[in-house]
Order: C-alpha cells, then sequence, then structure tokens
C-alpha cells in the first residue's frame, strides 16, 4: 500500500507540474473558444486536466429506460441514483454512471441532469433550468480538488459538480437547483416502488464495460489526483453523509455504530445494510456493503449526500466531520 501510496504521489507530482504550465485561458482556449474565460471565480491554477478532453467520458443525451417488472440482470444490492418527481419514479445504475458521469434527462416535464463524480463519490441531481434556459452539461476533462468540471453547450461555461456552480464562464456565480435523489440499492427501489418505475439501460451495451469498476480498489486507497488537505480522525476515503446545508457531515461508521439512526433539525438519517460499493472490487456486485442511507423529513425525502470524507473537507474546511472519535455527546 505504501509502495502504491508513492507511485500515486509521483504521479500526482507529475501531472501537477504538466497542468500548471496550462492552466490558463491561452491554451485552454483553443478547445474552448466560445468558454469567456474573463469571467471565473476561482484561481485557474486550482483546475487540472483529469486526462480525457472535453466529453472524453461522455454523457448520456438519450437515456434509455425499461420498466423496473423488466429487469432481469441488476442484482439486489446493486448501487443506483434514484429519483421521484410527482410521482414518477426513475433510477439511474452506478454500473452506467461510472463510465458516463452525467444524465441528461426530463422526469415529469421537468429538465434534469443526473451527475456522478466517481473521485469523490459525489451523486448529485440538478434542475437543468437556469435564467431562462435550458442546459445540457458534458465532461470538461478537467478536476478541482478530484471532483468532476462540469459544461453547458448553451454558454460553455463551466460548473463545479459538488457544488453545482458555475466557476468559469458566463454563468460564473450562477448556482443550479438540487433535485432530492437517494443513492439506494436495487432492492431497496424495488420495495418502494411500482412496477411502472423505469430504470435506466446502456443504449449500446456493449459499448463500455458496464457492471465493471474501472476504479478498483480506490476507495480503499488514497484520493486520486487531490494534493489538498486532508481531514483530521477520518480516512480521506471513508464515505460521510451530509445535508444540504452542508454545514457538518458524520461518517458512515458513526451512523452505523449509533443505532444507525442520527435526528437533526427534524430530519432522520437512517442506515441500512445491502448496498454494494461501485469502487470497491472490479465487479460492481462484488463491492463491499457500504449500505444505504436515507434521509427523511415528516415521512418526505429532503437534500442529503454521501461524499468522500477528503472532497467535503475539501470543499466546506471549516465544517465539523463527526465521526467514532469525536462523536456528538
Amino acid at each position: 500500500m505504501k509502495y502504491l501510496a508513492s507511485l500515486t504521489t509521483v504521479f500526482f507530482t507529475i501531472i501537477t507540474i504538466f497542468n500548471n504550465s496550462y492552466a490558463n485561458p491561452n491554451s485552454w482556449s483553443y478547445e474552448w473558444p466560445n468558454t469567456d474565460f474573463s469571467q471565473h471565480s476561482v484561481e485557474f491554477s486550482e483546475i487540472i486536466s483529469g486526462g480525457p478532453p472535453k466529453d472524453g467520458i461522455p454523457p448520456i443525451d438519450n437515456p434509455t429506460f425499461i420498466k423496473i417488472s423488466k429487469i432481469t440482470n441488476i442484482n439486489n444490492s446493486a448501487p443506483l441514483i434514484t429519483i421521484n418527481i410527482n410521482n414518477e419514479s426513475r433510477a439511474y445504475p452506478l454500473s452506467i454512471l461510472i463510465w458516463h458521469e452525467i444524465v441528461n434527462d426530463k422526469v415529469a416535464g421537468i429538465p434534469i441532469t443526473i451527475t456522478f463524480c466517481p473521485l469523490c463519490n459525489s451523486a448529485i441531481v440538478f434542475d437543468r433550468r437556469i435564467d431562462n434556459k435550458i442546459l445540457d452539461f458534458g465532461t470538461t476533462g478537467k478536476l478541482r480538488n478530484s471532483d468532476l468540471i462540469m459544461w453547458d453547450r448553451q454558454t460553455e461555461s463551466w460548473w463545479q459538480q459538488f457544488m453545482g456552480k458555475a466557476i468559469v464562464g458566463e454563468m460564473t456565480g450562477k448556482t443550479l437547483t438540487i433535485i432530492p435523489a437517494r443513492i439506494e440499492s436495487f432492492a431497496s427501489f424495488k420495495k418502494r416502488t411500482n412496477n411502472d418505475a423505469m430504470i435506466l439501460v446502456a443504449n449500446i451495451p456493449n459499448s463500455r464495460n458496464y457492471g465493471k469498476n474501472p476504479y478498483v480498489g480506490y476507495d480503499s486507497g488514497q484520493p486520486f489526483l487531490y494534493n489538498g488537505e486532508t481531514p483530521k480522525d477520518i480516512k480521506p476515503l471513508e464515505r460521510v453523509i451530509s445535508l444540504a446545508s452542508r454545514d457538518q457531515a458524520w461518517s458512515i461508521s458513526l451512523l452505523r455504530k449509533k443505532q444507525r439512526i442520527i435526528t437533526k433539525d427534524g430530519v432522520v438519517i437512517k442506515w441500512l445494510a445491502g448496498q454494494n460499493s461501485a469502487l470497491d472490487t472490479k465487479y460492481i456486485k462484488d463491492g463491499k456493503d457500504v449500505g444505504n442511507i436515507t434521509d427523511s423529513k415528516n415521512g418526505k425525502d429532503v437534500i442529503y449526500f454521501i461524499d468522500f470524507a477528503f472532497a467535503f473537507h475539501a470543499f466546506k474546511p471549516n465544517m465539523p466531520i463527526y465521526t467514532i472519535n469525536n462523536m456528538i455527546k
């Protein structure tokens, strides 16, 4: 593990040197001629290349779904991002999202984008409407704090996925509306929905190694392409739960120990076993059990996030992370 960590450090150093020499609009403008680089809310030096070019990780723009009752090839513990809008339920398997990171969709007449950043374990659903525009999102191939930077095709502005905020371009400072979603197992989704619920399937099944994890062992290692500070009292790649305000977070291990329930401002956070990690073993179906998290207030879903501890700390450095070692009295 120490040898692997040292290789990661060397690789990061090489990538950082390479990126720093190109972290400016003069080099980016060849690929992004329509992005207004005069407007930005972060230092360009904070943005690095993750390797792929613009949309090198291709978003899904015309998603295909089938009814949950027709599904025969998904195991019960498979991880999904699920939503319910005006009683219309849909699920997006991480086995597909891990290869595409973004799905542009419309549910109950509302244009949404479903996003997943594997490096931060950040799964967020956004409303794509802003300033009388409907935006379509793709991947820039760039990272900040190891988190996906998206771009919209209408203005070619760049957006930080973790915050849903535009950081470069015409839309700088704008923030997308987050839609409540769950990260849950296929069994959990089936149990609480009807047979009309829809689940995303691959448009071209053999175009990617769907079901395989391209980040084998990642959530037991170290953050990739991240050289920032890591939080105390917790491993950087342990999952933490936070609510919409993101003014504090709780570790999964604390939630397990604290009788699997935490209550905060009327929100009840529960943990139940039965969901595979998408970032553990070669095949997602064999991944370790990271469990299901549900957050509700008066029986209704609320906005919550399950991220790696280092990512929460990177974007919310002054906010506490409660663990078994410093648990709330």
